[in-house]
């Protein structure tokens, strides 16, 4: 009687655990590069809390942002509760840059512009070592 208690709880604790974690931005390891049909490198490492602690950074918006239809950046309004493949495309829309540029564009552009942070490719887009 007690070892299916045992099992029951280990399963709910299991599920309940999977489920905060898939919803949980804050426990990110790597940033989602399943909207690309033929990734040439791995996603890019990036912990997020960790890397916002570091940067200094307070404001969602930075990283987060939404533009109105005229292409000017919408202060105080953050993006944080979509994904970044919800408004740029795998192709440059005009203005708005694909998914890849928009990527390189937001993280490496805010590398270059604080002199802080890594931007060659291998840096952020680390193969796994063999063991």
């Amino acid at each position: 009687m007690r070892r299916p208690l045992i099992l029951l709880v280990t399963v709910i604790f299991g599920i309940a655990l999977v489920i905060a974690t898939a919803y949980s931005q804050e426990d990110m390891q790597v940033l989602d590069n399943s909207e690309f049909d033929n990734p040439q490198r791995p996603p890019a490492v990036f912990d997020h809390d960790t890397h916002n602690e570091n940067a200094g950074i307070d404001d969602c918006s930075r990283c987060h942002h939404l533009f109105d239809k005229n292409g000017q950046k919408l202060e105080d309004e953050s993006s944080e509760d979509q994904m970044c493949s919800d408004c740029h495309g795998p192709a440059d829309e005009g203005r708005k840059p694909g998914l890849m540029k928009a990527y390189h564009l937001n993280c490496k552009g805010c590398h270059q512009e604080k002199q802080k942070g890594p931007i060659l490719c291998a840096q952020c887009h680390v193969r796994e070592q063999a063991q």
